[in-house]
């Protein structure tokens, strides 16, 4: 079993700056991209704030198609939380679970419901590219997709939560949940914080192809728990220069991706040896990307070694989401029955099952 970072019942914790919410889609494994756009910050995040976490698996439904994707949702559950742990998520120190495990928040995402207005929603410039990426129009695209952004304000207010981490590109959708918020609190009255952006700065980790950021979707990317020998093949088909046709043309580091993972992942020294070798030509792409993919298995290697400890200890990932989902629905218990009382449903408590 795991012990709390936290009361449930006196949330956050002597000296710690404030309650973070972050989530993820169960996606599976995760890479190199997922490690450095989230992984690293919230591992970070642990030693200031009382930090939630979950596996956000009912969003992971609004762009379900197939019963193969429905299949792989648990087993992508166990698979991307190891990777957390792995990475140094700690739930001695925060608290871990699964969306669904909270069914509170789907009874909060309906009663923010009834204070959202649907032109909020369809003016999230996010709504509008996930359609024409589902092929769909406003007209046929499911609700869930449309009610997305209220489900993840539920999602953060549900825990009083008064901190998210987030990129740039993703302040949209949290004012969005401020507004949500704050028309809450006229209507009913002061009940939840306005969430705050704390902006992180995510370093492009951009694939193999040279192209694109790192994604599973675009096959350009490295898992965390690959194998040292598939992290070779994968890195082997890294795009170059494509101006270095031939092993005695000089190279321009300063365009090719593989010289930009060497910055990354190489020590200092290794990185300028590359540089003066590769503008040199004394060094070919071959060798070049047989180096870096030492350099990634190097960096890699304590992750992979606790992950190995994980895989060995199947029961362990169920109890950390157990006792996360235990403390989490703790906590969203308190809440909805303040916001039952507020909106005149009388108690939760009595009303829940």
């Amino acid at each position: 079993m795991v012990s709390p970072a936290a009361s449930p019942a006196t949330g956050q914790s002597s000296g710690q700056k404030g309650v973070i919410l972050s989530g993820m889609r169960p996606t599976g494994r995760l890479h190199l991209g997922n490690y450095f756009g989230a992984l690293q910050n919230w591992v970070d995040l642990q030693e200031d704030y009382r930090c939630i976490y979950t596996v956000v698996d009912v969003h992971a439904l609004t762009t379900v198609e197939t019963p193969q994707d429905v299949a792989d949702i648990q087993p992508n559950i166990s698979e991307m939380v190891m990777d957390w742990l792995a990475a140094g998520v700690d739930p001695e120190r925060c608290t871990i679970f699964v969306q669904s495990q909270v069914p509170e928040v789907l009874s909060l995402h309906t009663l923010l419901s009834m204070v959202t207005p649907l032109g909020w929603l369809l003016r999230v410039p996010t709504f509008k590219d996930k359609v024409r990426q589902m092929d769909e129009t406003e007209e046929t695209v499911n609700y869930g997709l449309v009610g997305y952004p209220v489900l993840q304000t539920a999602d953060i207010i549900l825990y009083k939560a008064d901190t998210v981490p987030v990129g740039q590109d993703q302040l949209p959708h949290l004012e969005l949940a401020r507004e949500i918020v704050r028309r809450f609190n006229h209507r009913f009255g002061d009940t939840f914080p306005e969430p705050q952006a704390k902006l992180t700065e995510v370093p492009l980790i951009v694939g193999l192809d040279g192209q694109s950021k790192m994604s599973k979707s675009l096959d350009n990317h490295i898992d965390l728990a690959s194998t040292p020998d598939e992290t070779s093949q994968r890195v082997l088909t890294a795009f170059t220069d494509p101006q270095r046709t031939t092993r005695n043309i000089p190279g321009r580091p300063e365009v090719c991706n593989v010289y930009s993972l060497h910055c990354t992942f190489s020590d200092p020294a290794d990185t300028n040896t590359v540089y003066d070798e590769c503008t040199s030509a004394a060094r070919g792409c071959v060798d070049c990307k047989r180096h870096l993919a030492a350099s990634v298995n190097t960096f890699l290697e304590p992750l992979r070694e606790r992950r190995r400890e994980f895989e060995q200890r199947p029961d362990y990932v169920k109890d950390v989401l157990n006792e996360g989902g235990k403390r989490a629905r703790s906590i969203a218990r308190q809440t909805l029955d303040e916001v039952f009382e507020k909106m005149g449903l009388g108690s939760y408590v009595d009303a829940r099952p």
